[in-house]
């Protein structure tokens, strides 16, 4: 397994860890259909949170939270709909939340978490 997928996957575990520590509760991870991936999805009261998650090594080439652009947040409204038909669910708000994580090389990351971006 390439590096950048073992720090993508540690990424992704400490930010659904984070997200619960917060009072979210997990509904799915990775999940996948033709349009694209939602990293996590999960619930925040009565709102339906899709979260994408970056992690980096660093900031020389930007801030984790800077990967993603417009078009990355209107691909997920997308993906947020496609997710509510496939499990047949409603919620009256749908929140686009970013999790950016930044290795600090002792096995943990520092989390920055942007709400309601799109």
């Amino acid at each position: 397994m390439r590096a950048q997928d073992v720090l993508g996957r540690s990424g992704e575990q400490a930010a659904a860890e984070y997200l619960e520590s917060c009072g979210l509760r997990i509904l799915d991870r990775n999940w996948r259909c033709a349009s694209g991936e939602i990293d996590i999805v999960a619930t925040e009261r009565h709102v339906l949170v899709v979260c994408e998650v970056k992690s980096r090594t660093g900031t020389r080439y930007g801030s984790p939270l800077e990967a993603v652009n417009r078009a990355k947040r209107a691909r997920l409204r997308r993906l947020a709909a496609q997710w509510l038909n496939a499990h047949g669910v409603r919620f009256d708000q749908v929140r686009i939340d970013v999790v950016g994580l930044i290795y600090e090389g002792t096995g943990g990351f520092t989390i920055e978490h942007v709400r309601g971006v799109g």
